[in-house]
C-alpha cells in the first residue's frame, strides 16, 4: 500500500513566525516513516502582520508540497471589524482546496491552527467530498473565560469575537471525525457542550521538542541583536503577558522586593526579562508585567519588550540567559507549549502554574532540577520558595536542570507517531459511521 495522504491547513506557516504553526513545522520531518504524505496550504506570507524567520524554512522537508493562497487586505477588512487573518482567507481557502480536492484524493484533513473560523470549513469540505477531518486544539475557541471579567481584561473587540466564535464553532464541530488537543479539559468541554461528537477519537497530544531547532539558533547568533544585558544575572521569559499571568509573576517581584530590601547589592545583580509578551504590531503592544513591576516597586530589575522577535532569536535568547522562569495563566486549562525548548537548554528553571494545569506534570516528569511552584501553595510559603531560589541564582548558585529519561516520550519524533494514530482513528471513525448511519452527515 502506499503512503496515506493528509492535507494540512495552517494558514500561518514558515517564514511566518507564530506559535501555531510549531506543531506542524516540527511534526513535517517525520510524516513519511509513519507512512503519511503531507501537503500544507498556508496563506502567503505577505498577507500576515506577524514576524517573519526565513530560518523556519530550514527544518521543511526538501519535497514538501505547499499551496499558498491569498487573503483580503487587513487595511481594508479592519475597518469593519474583521482584522482576522481567518476572515480575511475564508473565501481564498475555500477556493483553493475546492480545486485541489477535485484533482487529487486525500485520506484525511487535518485543521492545525488557533484561526479557528477556518474549521468550519471541514464540514462542507466532508459533505462535498467525503474527506474527513481533524482539529487541533491548540488554544480554546469559544470560551467563558472573559464573561465575568472587567472590560479592561478583555481582549479587544471581545463582544463581537465572543459571538462570532460562539455561532462558528459548533457548526465545525459537530461533522469532526477527531480532536487533538494540549489540554484534556478542552476536550471535555467540547465533548460536554455537544454531546453527538462525545465518542469521537481523540488524544491529548502537547507540542514536542525538537533538538535540531537548538543547533539551527547557535548557528545562526550572528544574526541576532542581543538583548542582555552583560553584568547582571539575567532570568529570561519569552512569550506572551497577559492579565491572567500576574497571579504568577505577582509571588516572585514580591519575593524580589524581599531580597532587594534585606540585601540590595545581592538582589540587584538579578534582571528579569519579559519578552514578546504582546501580539500587536510591532511599536502598539501594550505592556501587562512592568506596571505590576512597577506597582510592587521593583521595575528597576525588569524589563519588559512587548514586540515579539523571531523564533530562533528567542531560542537563542533562551541559551544566552543565565536562568529561565515561566509563569502560567490563572486558568487551570492553560498549558504552555513553550516548555520544551526551556528544558532543552538545560538552563536553571523556575515554573509557577495552576496545579491543575498539564504543563505541570510535564514538567515534573522530565526534570528532577526544576524548580516548580503552583498558586495552590501557601502564599506566604510560596514567596519563601521564590525567595530562596533568588538567592541562589544572586549569589551565583546557578545549578543547570538534567533531563529523565522521559523526555524522549515528548520528542517531536513521538508526538507525531501519536498524531498519525489518531489520524488512523478517526479515518476508521468516520467510515464506520457513514456505513452504519452512527454520523450523519447532512
Amino acid at each position: 500500500m502506499g503512503l496515506k495522504r493528509v492535507l494540512i491547513i495552517s494558514p500561518y506557516f514558515p517564514p511566518s513566525n507564530t506559535a501555531d504553526l510549531q506543531r506542524i513545522r516540527m511534526s513535517l520531518p517525520y510524516f513519511k516513516q509513519f507512512e503519511w504524505d503531507a501537503t500544507i496550504v498556508a496563506v502567503d506570507e505577505k498577507y500576515g502582520d506577524v514576524v517573519q524567520d526565513d530560518l523556519l524554512t530550514e527544518s521543511l522537508p526538501a519535497d514538501l508540497k505547499i499551496y499558498k493562497v491569498n487573503a483580503f487586505s487587513k487595511s481594508i477588512t479592519a475597518k469593519v471589524g474583521l482584522g482576522s487573518l481567518a476572515l480575511r482567507s475564508l473565501w481564498p481557502f475555500l477556493k483553493k482546496v475546492n480545486e485541489i480536492l477535485k484533482k487529487e484524493r486525500f485520506d484525511l484533513i487535518y485543521f492545525s491552527t488557533t484561526q479557528f473560523p477556518l474549521c468550519i470549513l471541514g464540514a462542507y469540505w466532508k459533505k462535498r467530498f467525503g474527506v474527513p477531518y481533524v482539529i487541533d486544539m491548540q488554544d480554546p475557541w469559544h470560551s467563558e473565560y472573559y464573561q465575568d471579567k472587567s472590560k479592561d481584561q478583555r481582549p479587544p473587540k471581545y463582544w463581537f469575537s465572543y459571538r462570532l466564535h460562539k455561532f462558528l464553532e459548533p457548526i465545525a464541530m459537530k461533522a469532526a471525525s477527531g480532536l487533538i488537543s494540549v489540554s484534556p479539559d478542552y476536550i471535555s468541554d467540547l465533548k460536554n457542550r455537544y454531546p453527538s461528537i462525545k465518542d469521537i477519537p481523540s488524544a491529548v497530544i502537547t507540542f514536542g521538542a525538537f533538538e535540531p531547532d537548538l543547533k539551527i539558533a547557535n548557528d545562526n547568533r550572528h544574526k541576532f541583536e542581543p538583548l542582555l544585558q552583560t553584568g547582571f544575572i539575567n532570568i529570561v521569559y519569552a512569550g506572551r503577558g497577559g492579565m491572567d499571568m500576574q497571579k504568577a509573576v505577582t509571588p516572585v517581584f514580591l519575593a524580589l522586593k524581599k531580597g532587594l530590601a534585606e540585601d540590595a547589592a545581592v538582589f540587584s545583580k538579578l534582571r528579569f526579562y519579559f519578552i514578546g509578551t504582546s501580539y500587536a504590531p510591532a511599536g502598539t503592544g501594550k505592556p501587562t508585567i512592568l506596571p505590576l513591576a512597577k506597582k510592587i516597586g521593583v521595575d528597576s530589575q525588569v524589563v519588559e519588550i512587548t514586540d515579539r522577535i523571531s523564533y530562533y532569536h528567542t531560542l537563542l535568547t533562551l541559551q544566552q540567559a543565565d536562568a529561565l522562569f515561566i509563569p502560567g495563566s490563572d486558568d487551570p486549562k492553560y498549558t504552555a507549549s513553550k516548555i520544551y525548548p526551556y528544558l532543552m537548554t538545560g538552563k536553571p528553571l523556575m515554573a509557577i502554574f495552576n496545579d491543575r494545569s498539564n504543563a505541570s506534570g510535564v514538567i515534573k516528569a522530565c526534570s528532577n532540577d526544576a524548580v516548580l511552584l503552583t498558586f495552590e501553595e501557601d502564599p506566604g510559603c510560596l514567596t519563601d520558595s521564590i525567595h530562596q531560589t533568588l538567592t541562589n541564582w544572586a549569589v551565583g548558585r546557578l545549578k543547570p536542570i538534567t533531563l529523565t529519561a522521559i523526555f524522549k516520550n515528548y520528542s517531536a519524533e513521538e508526538l507525531t507517531g501519536r498524531q498519525v494514530k489518531l489520524f488512523e482513528r478517526a479515518i476508521e471513525y468516520s467510515s464506520a459511521g457513514i456505513i452504519t448511519g452512527v454520523v450523519k452527515i447532512k
